[in-house]
């Protein structure tokens, strides 16, 4: 949106010139009329007297005028921020002239509702944020309650009790990645997590990620495909940490038994360009759309298995260390996410 001007006024600094000539001209008019006349005191006397009536009134000129287009005005801003400041995001402000007559009033009410509309959807994100973390938490929560008061039972089977564990440990695990990502993303929102950019072994991170999720592609029966040059980037290690395991993490997750990962990574002109490509149930456009965003889950059947944070993760670590991603992908044909970083300055 164009930032509309204040454009300058000299409606105001014409007024103001002409009340102090008239002043001064009604000085003089007074002197040369009676100068010659009256007496120096009597004639000094009435000098004063004019010079005070006419004081005055340009006083009481200016005050009218100012309660007239400024108190009112800045009243009217005062009382709009006094209801932002209270968490009122529904205030707008019309402007008290057109656009071809801005004043710099005009200019602060038109951020203030900029500003106003703004803060209005960061509290919609975060009302959505608390909503959806609170959803999340909820649900290994219950199963932990539930199978903990299970566990209770004496009477329970030793087979039975062993799953019951094993259900509160895989609750506890989700409840404590969830609690990481949103901790991860909140400091990389609010930038207090300061990447340190240096030429870094992208080959490598990328190789102990594929190492640190062999056992979980193993145990569902997925494969797992590399090709993967020695390539360096300009990044930070702790930031390729988080691209390359929540891609993986999420390939594995989407892939069906018997399907295949492939990692690739190849330097293409200026940039490191890291593909993760999976045979899973793909996407349509308009999902495709929403897959960054926090919390978002296309395919609802593998819900259990994340909470939504990994892909909003990926995309605000490469934001931040100033890289691009894009996915591709078509239903039932699998999704591929391509991560591009400079190789250098």
């Amino acid at each position: 949106m164009k930032k509309r001007r204040a454009r300058f006024s000299f409606v105001g600094y014409i007024i103001y010139f002409f009340a102090i000539a008239a002043l001064v001209a009604a000085v003089f008019i007074v002197y040369r009329l009676f100068g010659k006349v009256w007496s120096a005191a009597a004639v000094g006397w009435t000098m004063f007297a004019s010079i005070l009536v006419l004081a005055l009134a340009c006083t009481l000129i200016d005050y009218f005028w100012r309660k007239l287009t400024v108190e009112k005005t800045v009243k009217k801003i005062f009382d709009a921020t006094d209801r932002i400041a209270s968490g009122d995001f529904s205030v707008r402000m019309e402007p008290s002239h057109g656009y071809t007559r801005y004043n710099a009033y005009d200019e602060i009410m038109e951020n203030l509702n900029r500003m106003a509309a703004e803060l209005s959807k960061t509290e919609v994100l975060r009302s959505d944020f608390i909503a959806n973390v609170s959803h999340e938490i909820k649900t290994p929560l219950a199963v932990i309650r539930n199978y903990a008061s299970a566990l209770c039972d004496d009477r329970l089977p030793e087979d039975v009790k062993k799953e019951c564990a094993e259900a509160v440990s895989a609750a506890a695990e989700r409840l404590s990645a969830l609690v990481t990502n949103v901790l991860k993303l909140n400091k990389l929102e609010h930038q207090q997590i300061f990447p340190v950019k240096k030429e870094t072994d992208l080959g490598e991170a990328v190789r102990r990620s594929v190492l640190e999720f062999e056992d979980a592609a193993e145990k569902k029966g997925v494969f797992f495909e590399c090709d993967i040059d020695d390539v360096s980037a300009l990044a930070d290690e702790g930031f390729l940490e988080i691209i390359c395991n929540n891609l993986l993490s999420n390939a594995v997750k989407f892939t069906p038994e018997g399907g295949t990962v492939s990692i690739s990574l190849k330097k293409s002109g200026e940039y490191a360009v890291l593909k993760v490509r999976d045979t899973g149930c793909g996407m349509t456009a308009e999902t495709g759309a929403h897959i960054f965003d926090k919390f978002y889950q296309g395919d609802a059947s593998h819900a259990q298995e994340g909470n939504g944070l990994g892909l909003a993760l990926v995309k605000k670590a490469i934001d931040v260390i100033g890289g691009e991603i894009t996915v591709e992908s078509e239903p039932k044909k699998g999704s591929c996410f391509i991560v591009r970083l400079k190789t250098e300055i």
